[in-house]
């Protein structure tokens, strides 16, 4: 099945995936509005990026820091070469770590976490790495 044959209607089709799927306008704007409302309820975010380089990785992030108006993350562990990355971002810490992986899909993973440990934490994604611009 290609990823051009998957129907994505809500946010747990994207569950199956490896690498982020091509969305309609539609399907984005749907997709957005549950991620939001799922967002607005959480504490903080951690945000997890497999990207083919480390520039289009960090340009994601600051896409989300800007939809979401949360304060720009500062870049602590980068790595020394080209490559594909895999970025995490902490919103609590306000700290991204980045380090060469290959062998990853493609996309935006997030993680919407909480103060009280009793509320489950899902990770939601992947996400195409353009999904906030």
């Amino acid at each position: 099945m290609s990823k051009k044959d998957i129907d994505i209607c809500k946010l747990e089709d994207l569950d199956r995936l490896r690498s982020a799927p091509k969305l309609n306008k539609n399907q984005s704007k749907i997709l957005l509005n549950e991620v939001s409302h799922l967002i607005s309820k959480s504490d903080w975010i951690t945000i997890g990026v497999m990207s083919p380089s480390l520039k289009r990785g960090i340009n994601a992030v600051r896409r989300i820091e800007e939809t979401f108006e949360y304060n720009k993350m500062k870049c602590i562990t980068l790595p020394n070469s080209e490559g594909p990355i895999f970025l995490k971002a902490n919103q609590k810490t306000g700290e991204i770590h980045a380090r060469i992986e290959f062998g990853l899909g493609e996309g935006i993973l997030i993680s919407c976490q909480y103060c009280d440990n009793s509320v489950y934490s899902k990770t939601i994604g992947p996400f195409p790495l353009d999904f906030f611009d």
